[in-house]
């Protein structure tokens, strides 16, 4: 047995792979460039050729581009008329930032439990969590699996609630031959560093009802009639005046450059983090100490594979997950937690009244994950180097009277011509 580099040995590779390691091609750098000589670097026509980009990728009438995620999902809380005394439904496996936007409104996060299979809500447990206060439900797409929109699109109707998508995850996914994007009057995308389709930081919201859309415009850039492109661009400077208090959301046309051409190549990219998620299938099918995920394609319905999330089992391994990831770490392999439930942070235990045992399905899923370097930046070294890593660790770490299934050799890895 080779013996893990935590330990003294030989590191796996010689130079650390970054997880989530983004692909970033000369197209993006040169519309970078391009911008910073145009002289217009903040919010203004690159944008908005974006966020038309981004619509029509995802099947929604409007998109409004922001500066990430959270500010997308905060303002969808406020179309949606949620305020202090409100409840809203969402997932406790999410990152904290969906249940954060909900204390930002002055309402109240009510958490619901998850499918194991899919790591989604569970939606048999949705109804029950419906009070008199609840004004909105957030799904959202675990690792860029759908959730059950139907059922939840059904039950947000005859509750008269708002559905609003976090689908941070879920650029690419498809939902029973829907672009998820263009289902529920909102939905959230994030850009940050680590997904699928990266501005460095940024994010966009789609919406479906106009007025909505003319009223978010506005409150994403301080409340104003009129955004900085259409106050400075070429015809002389107009006044302005708010309409309503506002934020400072809005996304740069430095950011939009790199978005651009980060779309071009969405459903390219998909291709290639495609064949590491069959190959990492393949080369842990028969690791008897570690779970696959459990979600495949169907004709209609498509994964964006923005996560692959291996569930270790705890009786088959002589240490915790955070030793397996350390010790993954040391072999020069970065991974991620996806992730430690919200109910379980201190913020929300205290100002919630959450504790452990309230949802163990997701309990369960936070204390074994590890989520593996998954990028279309990614080539054929570094995902057998990702392999053999795990293969490695996960030998070490056997329990007493665990045999070692797993095939010595990792799964080779070829690169799509």
């Amino acid at each position: 047995m080779h013996t893990l580099a935590i330990e003294g040995g030989r590191p796996v590779r010689p130079d650390f792979l970054v997880f989530g390691r983004p692909l970033i091609g000369e197209d993006e750098i040169d519309e970078v460039v391009d911008t910073l000589r145009s002289g217009w670097i903040g919010f203004g026509p690159k944008a908005i050729r974006f966020e038309e980009d981004f619509a029509a990728y995802t099947q929604a009438p409007y998109a409004l581009s922001v500066n990430s995620a959270t500010a997308a999902l905060h303002l969808a809380l406020i179309a949606a008329n949620v305020g202090p005394g409100d409840e809203v439904i969402t997932t406790t496996l999410t990152f904290c930032a969906t249940a954060n936007v909900i204390t930002h409104v002055g309402a109240r996060p009510v958490f619901v439990d998850v499918d194991e299979r899919t790591q989604n809500i569970d939606v048999s447990q949705l109804e029950h969590a419906i009070t008199p206060r609840t004004k909105a439900i957030i799904p959202v797409h675990m690792c860029g699996w759908p959730c059950d929109m139907d059922a939840i699109g059904e039950i947000a109707a005859r509750h008269g609630l708002t559905v609003i998508e976090d689908a941070a995850h879920a650029a690419e996914t498809w939902y029973r031959g829907k672009k998820v994007g263009s289902i529920s009057p909102f939905t959230a995308f994030s850009f940050y560093a680590t997904k699928n389709l990266t501005t460095s930081e940024g994010g966009m919201l789609t919406i479906t009802r106009e007025a909505a859309h003319a009223r978010l415009k506005s409150m994403r850039l301080h409340g104003l009639d009129k955004d900085a492109w259409k106050r400075y661009s070429p015809g002389g400077f107009l006044p302005y005046e708010t309409t309503e208090p506002g934020y400072k959301y809005n996304m740069t046309d430095l950011q939009a450059s790199l978005g651009l051409h980060q779309l071009a190549r969405l459903e390219r990219n998909l291709i290639t983090r495609q064949q590491i998620w069959a190959c990492y299938d393949t080369a842990f099918a028969n690791l008897d100490c570690v779970n696959t995920p459990a979600v495949h394609d169907t004709a209609d319905t498509r994964h964006a594979r923005h996560l692959y999330t291996l569930r270790l089992r705890p009786e088959a391994l002589a240490c915790s997950r955070n030793e397996f990831v350390q010790a993954l770490g040391a072999e020069n392999i970065g991974t991620g937690i996806h992730f430690i439930p919200v109910h379980l942070h201190r913020w929300y235990r205290e100002h919630v009244g959450t504790k452990r045992g309230d949802f163990p399905v997701a309990e369960a899923i936070g204390d074994t994950t590890v989520s593996l370097p998954l990028s279309a930046s990614m080539d054929e070294s570094d995902v057998n180097d990702v392999i053999t890593a795990v293969k490695k660790v996960a030998k070490r770490y056997l329990a007493a009277g665990t045999v070692f299934t797993g095939a010595e050799e990792p799964q080779t890895y070829k690169e799509a011509a």
